[in-house]
């Protein structure tokens, strides 16, 4: 029985309105292995753990656990059977306390009633062995950070002691300190016997933890085989079935002087800005770099005119002060767009069709004297699918139904709707393929080239040095370095990140 599968598919397939998802996929994992499941985004990989975690059900084929055929009627019952799935969107609810999410599914009880006491120090328990002691379990979810959200579903899954752990871009919010932890944590649960299915698109990690990789295309299973049996390029080959051509494109040569898109001078706001003053010029890919949580994403904030309260001098284009509301940051003479880091709580609507996504940042666009003009607005639909390549079956299909890398570039579609000036990105290729990476990393040297500006944060230092023109390093809420031309190395970006000073060889 040693060598049974601890999960095993044979000739799966599901279709949604008539597009086929998965088509006749035999897999199998098994106790005691890290095994990678890789991809484009789009080639079934979530739809598969769907269907081992109980959510979907195929269409046709079989599913069988330690030699058992299943027939899951819901997630309860694949974790009933010990499979658990941390999804790339949270399952966390925001009005909850961190105690009530990790045991919402069965939480201690005494007398009839949920034991508070055993809750807290069961809480407490599995926070210490993902090293979040800093979080407090009867904290509410929603003032959690991204990274601190992302390591209580860590403890959630944990806390139900699985034998299958699912997870699908489970470090792509994490600070590095984070990702170290589920490192060691899935050792821990190799040697248990835990079958971990890890989806990354960081190759580095997969080389790290896994000892199995399966690539999937197109809804079909291509290969499975053991690490280092392939090398990247061959595995980049096989995930979308062409050679790969340079990841970035070429920068232009590095100009002296730009006229400037924004200023800044001495920006606060409470402890996360403490006075940062930089230049953005037209035309530029800025990047901004440092370990997560030194004030990037409220920087972004800020000049998208979110936060209240931010003190120091901004100015936009040849005279906009700092907007004080995204309102006015997207209707102003010079127009600032945000793309978030969170596309599915902060980017889409996602119970609403791809077409209302695409112009909801540009009704004005579509419609005359305040009505919805359908000629107009389905010719900006067809003009922003186009432009960024989107897979769709139809504009009418609910924009949930989509991959996370066509998912991202609706939202791109939809800021670039409004002919932005100014465009702030915050990892905007956090969890998307290797494909739609080189896609949106080309649109940006075009916009640049058009005249945009883009101020561009990112968790990847290559996206920085592949992709700008100069990197500022923020820490503790300052710009520490400032980086340009040959000077933009791992090397200086990892020693600013930590506020080293001096030369790093």
């Amino acid at each position: 029985m040693q060598n049974v599968p601890i999960v095993e598919l044979s000739d799966v397939a599901i279709s949604f309105a008539g597009v086929k998802a998965l088509a006749g996929v035999d897999f199998a994992c098994h106790a005691g292995s890290t095994h990678a499941i890789l991809g484009e985004n789009g080639a079934g990989k979530s739809t598969l753990i769907k269907i081992i975690s109980g959510v979907l059900k195929p269409d046709t084929g079989t599913i069988a656990v330690n030699g058992s055929k299943v027939g899951f009627s819901g997630p309860a019952d694949a974790a009933d059977a010990g499979i658990v799935c941390m999804f790339q969107e949270l399952s966390l609810i925001p009005d909850l306390s961190v105690a009530d999410n990790v045991s919402i599914l069965r939480p201690p009880r005494r007398f009839g009633l949920i034991d508070r006491r055993a809750q807290i120090a069961r809480t407490e328990e599995l926070l210490a062995r993902v090293r979040c002691e800093d979080v407090d379990p009867r904290a509410m979810v929603r003032d959690l950070s991204l990274s601190r959200r992302q390591m209580v579903e860590v403890a959630k899954a944990l806390g139900r002691d699985p034998k299958v752990l699912i997870l699908d871009e489970a470090t792509s919010a994490l600070t590095q300190r984070d990702v170290e932890t589920i490192y060691g944590l899935l050792d821990e649960l190799r040697a248990d016997g835990v079958c971990s299915l890890f989806i990354s698109h960081r190759m580095h990690e997969v080389e790290a933890l896994c000892d199995r990789l399966s690539v999937f295309r197109n809804g079909q299973h291509v290969e499975t085989f053991a690490k280092g049996e392939r090398s990247d390029a061959e595995i980049v080959r096989l995930m979308i079935g062409r050679d790969v051509t340079a990841k970035f494109p070429p920068k232009p040569p590095i100009r002296a002087e730009r006229a400037p898109a924004v200023r800044l001078d001495d920006l606060r706001w409470e402890d996360r800005l403490k006075g940062v003053s930089l230049t953005l010029g037209k035309g530029e890919i800025l990047g901004i770099g440092g370990l997560d949580g030194q004030g990037q994403k409220e920087l972004l904030l800020a000049l998208f005119g979110v936060l209240k309260g931010t003190k120091g001098t901004v100015t936009v284009g040849d005279g906009d002060g700092l907007a004080t509301s995204p309102h006015r940051a997207k209707t102003g003479k010079n127009r600032i767009a945000l793309i978030p880091d969170d596309r599915k709580t902060e980017g889409l609507m996602l119970s609403l069709s791809i077409a209302d996504n695409i112009v909801a940042a540009a009704l004005d666009k579509v419609a005359s004297g305040g009505v919805i003009d359908p000629g107009r607005l389905d010719a900006a639909v067809r003009d922003g699918i186009a432009r960024l390549q989107i897979k769709a079956g139809s504009p009418a299909h609910a924009v949930r139904t989509l991959s996370g890398g066509n998912q991202q570039k609706v939202v791109l579609a939809k800021w670039l709707m409004i002919a932005p000036d100014v465009i702030l990105m915050n990892d905007p290729t956090r969890g998307i393929d290797v494909g739609t990476k080189q896609e949106i990393f080309r649109m940006m040297r075009t916009l640049a080239d058009e005249g945009k500006s883009i101020l561009f944060y990112s968790s990847d230092y290559a996206e920085l040095i592949g992709c700008a023109d100069r990197v500022i390093v923020l820490y503790d809420g300052r710009v520490v370095s400032e980086l340009t031309g040959e000077a933009i190395t791992e090397e200086a970006i990892v020693a600013a990140s930590l506020n080293l000073k001096g030369e790093v060889a």
